[in-house]
Protein backbone atom coordinates (compact mmCIF):
# COMPACT_ATOMS: atom_id res chain seq x y z
CA UNK A 1 0.00 0.00 0.00
CA UNK A 2 2.74 2.67 0.56
CA UNK A 3 4.84 1.62 -2.30
CA UNK A 4 1.92 2.11 -4.39
CA UNK A 5 1.09 5.38 -2.68
CA UNK A 6 4.91 6.51 -3.36
CA UNK A 7 4.73 5.25 -7.06
CA UNK A 8 1.75 8.05 -7.44
CA UNK A 9 3.19 10.65 -6.36
CA UNK A 10 6.36 9.94 -8.01
CA UNK A 11 3.96 9.72 -10.96
CA UNK A 12 1.92 12.63 -10.02
CA UNK A 13 5.77 14.86 -9.78
CA UNK A 14 6.69 13.11 -12.98
CA UNK A 15 3.35 14.27 -14.75
CA UNK A 16 3.22 18.17 -13.63
CA UNK A 17 7.11 18.66 -14.37
CA UNK A 18 5.74 17.22 -18.15
CA UNK A 19 3.05 20.06 -18.22
CA UNK A 20 5.25 22.50 -17.58
CA UNK A 21 7.61 21.72 -19.62
CA UNK A 22 4.95 21.80 -22.20
CA UNK A 23 3.52 25.09 -21.39
CA UNK A 24 7.20 26.19 -22.14
CA UNK A 25 7.64 24.36 -25.28
CA UNK A 26 4.47 26.36 -26.45
CA UNK A 27 5.24 29.72 -25.16
CA UNK A 28 9.22 29.62 -26.83
CA UNK A 29 6.85 28.44 -29.96
CA UNK A 30 4.87 31.22 -29.82
CA UNK A 31 7.24 33.05 -29.32
CA UNK A 32 9.22 32.09 -32.33
CA UNK A 33 6.14 32.94 -34.61
CA UNK A 34 6.19 36.36 -34.00
CA UNK A 35 9.55 35.93 -36.17
CA UNK A 36 7.43 34.50 -38.81
CA UNK A 37 8.26 31.35 -38.21
CA UNK A 38 6.63 28.33 -39.95
CA UNK A 39 4.87 25.44 -38.13
CA UNK A 40 6.96 23.20 -40.30
CA UNK A 41 10.30 24.83 -38.72
CA UNK A 42 8.61 24.76 -35.36
CA UNK A 43 8.19 20.30 -36.21
CA UNK A 44 11.69 19.85 -37.60
CA UNK A 45 13.04 21.72 -34.58
CA UNK A 46 11.05 19.70 -32.44
CA UNK A 47 11.90 16.38 -33.69
CA UNK A 48 15.38 17.02 -34.44
CA UNK A 49 16.44 18.21 -31.00
CA UNK A 50 14.04 15.96 -28.94
CA UNK A 51 15.16 12.62 -31.06
CA UNK A 52 19.23 12.54 -29.83
CA UNK A 53 17.33 13.17 -25.96
CA UNK A 54 14.93 10.02 -26.67
CA UNK A 55 17.88 7.83 -28.23
CA UNK A 56 19.79 9.00 -24.70
CA UNK A 57 16.94 8.02 -22.64
CA UNK A 58 16.40 4.71 -23.91
CA UNK A 59 19.81 3.74 -23.84
CA UNK A 60 19.88 4.86 -19.80
CA UNK A 61 16.62 3.16 -19.40
CA UNK A 62 14.89 0.59 -21.55
CA UNK A 63 17.43 -0.10 -24.05
CA UNK A 64 17.91 0.73 -27.22
CA UNK A 65 16.80 -2.55 -28.39
CA UNK A 66 13.13 -1.69 -27.94
CA UNK A 67 13.24 0.06 -31.00
CA UNK A 68 12.70 -2.88 -32.98
CA UNK A 69 9.20 -3.18 -33.71
CA UNK A 70 6.81 -6.12 -35.82
CA UNK A 71 4.31 -3.08 -36.59
CA UNK A 72 5.87 -0.39 -38.58
CA UNK A 73 2.73 0.03 -40.45
CA UNK A 74 0.89 0.63 -37.37
CA UNK A 75 3.36 3.19 -36.05
CA UNK A 76 3.49 5.05 -39.34
CA UNK A 77 -0.15 5.80 -38.90
CA UNK A 78 0.22 6.83 -35.24
CA UNK A 79 2.90 9.27 -36.72
CA UNK A 80 1.42 10.99 -38.96
CA UNK A 81 -1.73 11.54 -37.39
CA UNK A 82 0.21 13.19 -34.78
CA UNK A 83 2.14 14.85 -37.11
CA UNK A 84 -0.56 16.28 -38.78
CA UNK A 85 -2.17 17.08 -35.07
CA UNK A 86 1.00 18.88 -33.65
CA UNK A 87 1.57 20.70 -37.26
CA UNK A 88 -1.97 21.80 -37.02
CA UNK A 89 -1.78 22.75 -32.95
CA UNK A 90 1.51 24.68 -34.13
CA UNK A 91 -0.64 26.89 -36.70
CA UNK A 92 -3.15 27.02 -34.14
CA UNK A 93 -0.10 28.86 -31.59
CA UNK A 94 0.58 30.96 -34.69
CA UNK A 95 -2.73 32.42 -34.87
CA UNK A 96 -4.24 32.72 -31.38
CA UNK A 97 -3.40 33.55 -28.37
CA UNK A 98 -1.45 31.57 -25.82
CA UNK A 99 -3.89 30.56 -23.23
CA UNK A 100 -6.93 30.28 -25.52
CA UNK A 101 -5.09 27.61 -28.21
CA UNK A 102 -4.23 25.58 -24.58
CA UNK A 103 -7.98 25.53 -23.38
CA UNK A 104 -8.85 24.06 -27.03
CA UNK A 105 -6.43 21.90 -27.37
CA UNK A 106 -7.98 20.08 -24.06
CA UNK A 107 -10.96 18.94 -25.92
CA UNK A 108 -9.06 16.20 -27.18
CA UNK A 109 -10.64 13.49 -24.63
CA UNK A 110 -14.45 15.02 -26.25
CA UNK A 111 -13.11 14.05 -30.01
CA UNK A 112 -11.67 10.76 -28.36
CA UNK A 113 -14.57 9.67 -27.06
CA UNK A 114 -16.24 10.19 -30.61
CA UNK A 115 -13.59 8.51 -32.04
CA UNK A 116 -13.27 5.06 -30.14
CA UNK A 117 -17.33 4.75 -30.65
CA UNK A 118 -17.14 5.68 -34.83
CA UNK A 119 -13.83 3.76 -34.94
CA UNK A 120 -13.49 1.21 -32.22
CA UNK A 121 -16.95 0.28 -31.89
CA UNK A 122 -17.05 0.55 -28.16
CA UNK A 123 -19.91 1.47 -26.56
CA UNK A 124 -20.46 5.02 -25.15
CA UNK A 125 -22.80 5.34 -22.70
CA UNK A 126 -25.68 8.46 -21.92
CA UNK A 127 -23.05 9.63 -19.14
CA UNK A 128 -19.94 9.92 -21.48
CA UNK A 129 -22.08 11.77 -24.24
CA UNK A 130 -23.30 14.24 -21.66
CA UNK A 131 -19.39 15.17 -20.97
CA UNK A 132 -19.23 15.94 -24.77
CA UNK A 133 -21.97 17.95 -25.17
CA UNK A 134 -20.72 19.94 -22.07
CA UNK A 135 -17.48 20.22 -23.55
CA UNK A 136 -18.74 21.14 -27.03
CA UNK A 137 -20.66 23.64 -24.99
CA UNK A 138 -17.12 25.06 -23.05
CA UNK A 139 -15.36 25.24 -26.89
CA UNK A 140 -18.28 27.42 -28.50
CA UNK A 141 -18.22 29.98 -25.28
CA UNK A 142 -13.98 29.91 -26.09
CA UNK A 143 -14.60 30.66 -29.90
CA UNK A 144 -17.33 32.87 -29.28
CA UNK A 145 -17.00 36.13 -29.62
CA UNK A 146 -16.83 38.48 -26.26
CA UNK A 147 -16.33 37.35 -23.41
CA UNK A 148 -13.34 40.54 -22.62
CA UNK A 149 -11.31 39.87 -25.94
CA UNK A 150 -11.19 40.31 -29.41
CA UNK A 151 -12.39 37.88 -31.61
CA UNK A 152 -10.15 34.75 -32.59
CA UNK A 153 -9.11 34.53 -36.04
CA UNK A 154 -11.36 31.55 -37.20
CA UNK A 155 -8.46 29.98 -39.38
CA UNK A 156 -6.84 29.66 -35.83
CA UNK A 157 -9.89 28.10 -34.57
CA UNK A 158 -10.22 25.47 -36.50
CA UNK A 159 -6.65 24.89 -36.70
CA UNK A 160 -6.75 24.43 -32.59
CA UNK A 161 -9.57 21.99 -33.29
CA UNK A 162 -7.48 20.27 -35.52
CA UNK A 163 -4.70 19.63 -33.45
CA UNK A 164 -7.10 18.19 -30.54
CA UNK A 165 -8.53 15.58 -33.04
CA UNK A 166 -4.97 14.71 -33.88
CA UNK A 167 -4.20 14.22 -30.55
CA UNK A 168 -7.31 12.40 -30.16
CA UNK A 169 -6.46 9.82 -32.91
CA UNK A 170 -3.31 9.87 -31.24
CA UNK A 171 -4.63 8.15 -28.19
CA UNK A 172 -7.13 5.80 -29.87
CA UNK A 173 -3.80 4.32 -32.12
CA UNK A 174 -1.63 4.44 -28.95
CA UNK A 175 -4.46 2.11 -27.51
CA UNK A 176 -4.10 -0.43 -30.13
CA UNK A 177 -0.29 0.11 -30.37
CA UNK A 178 0.20 -0.48 -26.45
CA UNK A 179 -0.80 -3.65 -26.45
CA UNK A 180 2.73 -5.42 -28.49
CA UNK A 181 4.69 -2.26 -28.43
CA UNK A 182 6.90 -0.18 -25.15
CA UNK A 183 6.11 3.31 -24.57
CA UNK A 184 9.25 4.60 -25.92
CA UNK A 185 9.13 2.48 -28.93
CA UNK A 186 6.30 4.68 -29.82
CA UNK A 187 7.83 7.80 -28.83
CA UNK A 188 11.17 7.00 -30.81
CA UNK A 189 9.24 6.19 -34.08
CA UNK A 190 7.58 8.91 -33.74
CA UNK A 191 10.23 11.13 -33.39
CA UNK A 192 11.97 9.42 -36.07
CA UNK A 193 8.94 10.01 -38.38
CA UNK A 194 8.41 13.79 -37.75
CA UNK A 195 12.45 14.39 -38.62
CA UNK A 196 12.38 12.55 -41.86
CA UNK A 197 9.26 13.96 -43.22
CA UNK A 198 9.83 17.98 -41.29
CA UNK A 199 13.70 17.66 -42.80
CA UNK A 200 11.78 16.97 -46.38
CA UNK A 201 9.71 19.81 -46.20
CA UNK A 202 12.44 22.45 -44.90
CA UNK A 203 14.11 23.02 -48.27
CA UNK A 204 10.13 24.55 -49.55
CA UNK A 205 9.26 26.09 -46.02
CA UNK A 206 12.46 26.67 -44.08
CA UNK A 207 14.74 30.27 -44.02
CA UNK A 208 17.54 31.20 -42.79
CA UNK A 209 16.31 32.98 -38.86
CA UNK A 210 18.08 34.92 -36.28
CA UNK A 211 20.31 33.43 -33.78
CA UNK A 212 17.62 34.51 -30.98
CA UNK A 213 14.87 32.91 -32.84
CA UNK A 214 17.14 29.57 -33.38
CA UNK A 215 17.98 29.61 -29.25
CA UNK A 216 14.21 30.05 -28.60
CA UNK A 217 13.26 26.76 -30.76
CA UNK A 218 15.99 24.66 -29.48
CA UNK A 219 14.39 25.70 -25.95
CA UNK A 220 11.08 24.44 -27.01
CA UNK A 221 12.57 21.33 -28.66
CA UNK A 222 14.23 20.35 -25.21
CA UNK A 223 10.98 21.75 -23.23
CA UNK A 224 8.96 19.30 -25.67
CA UNK A 225 11.56 15.88 -25.46
CA UNK A 226 11.33 16.19 -22.14
CA UNK A 227 7.86 16.86 -21.65
CA UNK A 228 7.33 13.76 -23.76
CA UNK A 229 10.09 11.33 -21.48
CA UNK A 230 8.08 13.11 -18.66
CA UNK A 231 4.75 11.85 -19.69
CA UNK A 232 5.72 8.55 -20.28
CA UNK A 233 7.42 8.13 -17.02
CA UNK A 234 4.20 9.15 -14.96
CA UNK A 235 2.09 6.87 -16.71
CA UNK A 236 4.97 4.13 -15.89
CA UNK A 237 4.70 5.26 -11.86
CA UNK A 238 1.39 5.67 -11.69
CA UNK A 239 -2.13 4.69 -13.61
CA UNK A 240 -3.75 7.52 -16.08
CA UNK A 241 -6.72 7.75 -13.49
CA UNK A 242 -4.49 9.49 -11.09
CA UNK A 243 -2.01 11.76 -13.57
CA UNK A 244 -4.50 12.48 -15.88
CA UNK A 245 -6.36 15.22 -14.31
CA UNK A 246 -3.07 16.79 -13.72
CA UNK A 247 -2.96 17.75 -17.42
CA UNK A 248 -5.53 21.04 -17.28
CA UNK A 249 -2.57 22.56 -14.97
CA UNK A 250 -1.10 23.30 -18.30
CA UNK A 251 -4.24 25.81 -18.63
CA UNK A 252 -2.78 27.91 -15.80
CA UNK A 253 0.43 27.92 -16.88
CA UNK A 254 -0.16 28.65 -20.22
CA UNK A 255 -2.33 31.36 -18.64
CA UNK A 256 0.81 32.63 -16.31
CA UNK A 257 3.09 32.48 -19.12
CA UNK A 258 0.79 34.26 -21.88
CA UNK A 259 0.77 37.17 -19.02
CA UNK A 260 4.03 37.19 -18.22
CA UNK A 261 5.73 37.45 -22.17
CA UNK A 262 2.81 39.12 -24.21
CA UNK A 263 0.40 41.05 -21.28
CA UNK A 264 -2.64 38.78 -22.10
CA UNK A 265 -5.09 37.41 -20.04
CA UNK A 266 -7.96 34.69 -20.71
CA UNK A 267 -11.27 36.06 -21.34
CA UNK A 268 -14.20 35.65 -19.68
CA UNK A 269 -15.52 33.56 -22.00
CA UNK A 270 -12.15 31.33 -22.12
CA UNK A 271 -12.42 30.94 -18.12
CA UNK A 272 -15.84 29.62 -18.48
CA UNK A 273 -15.34 27.39 -21.75
CA UNK A 274 -12.08 26.09 -19.44
CA UNK A 275 -13.82 25.20 -16.89
CA UNK A 276 -16.59 22.96 -18.54
CA UNK A 277 -13.84 21.54 -20.55
CA UNK A 278 -11.95 20.74 -17.78
CA UNK A 279 -15.54 19.00 -15.86
CA UNK A 280 -15.65 17.33 -19.09
CA UNK A 281 -12.58 15.63 -19.62
CA UNK A 282 -12.33 15.02 -15.89
CA UNK A 283 -15.91 13.02 -16.19
CA UNK A 284 -14.59 11.45 -18.95
CA UNK A 285 -11.83 9.96 -17.32
CA UNK A 286 -13.38 8.93 -13.74
CA UNK A 287 -16.11 7.31 -16.06
CA UNK A 288 -13.45 5.18 -17.91
CA UNK A 289 -11.47 4.35 -14.56
CA UNK A 290 -14.56 3.34 -12.82
CA UNK A 291 -15.71 1.15 -16.07
CA UNK A 292 -12.02 -0.26 -16.00
CA UNK A 293 -12.67 -1.42 -12.26
CA UNK A 294 -16.23 -2.52 -13.16
CA UNK A 295 -14.26 -4.72 -15.69
CA UNK A 296 -11.24 -6.12 -13.45
CA UNK A 297 -14.13 -7.08 -10.46
CA UNK A 298 -16.48 -9.00 -12.79
CA UNK A 299 -13.49 -11.01 -14.48
CA UNK A 300 -13.34 -14.69 -12.87
CA UNK A 301 -10.12 -15.53 -11.64
CA UNK A 302 -8.22 -18.46 -13.46
CA UNK A 303 -8.43 -21.74 -12.31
Amino acid sequence: MIDDHNHNLRGIMFRCVSVICFAIMAAAMKWASEAHVTAIEMLFVRSTIGLPIVVGWLLIGPGIGIIRTKRPKAHLIRSMIGMSGILMTFQGLILLPLAEVTTIGFSAPIFATILSALILKEKVGGHRWTAVLFGFLGVAIVVRPGGGGEALSQFGVIAALLGAVGTAGVTITIRQLGGTEQPGTIVFWFFVSCAVVSGAAMPFYGHLRAPETYAVMCIAGFAGAAAQILMTMSLKAAPVSVVAPFDYGQIIWASLLGWLFWSTTPTLNTLAGAGLIVFAGLYTAWRESRKRRVTVAATPPLE
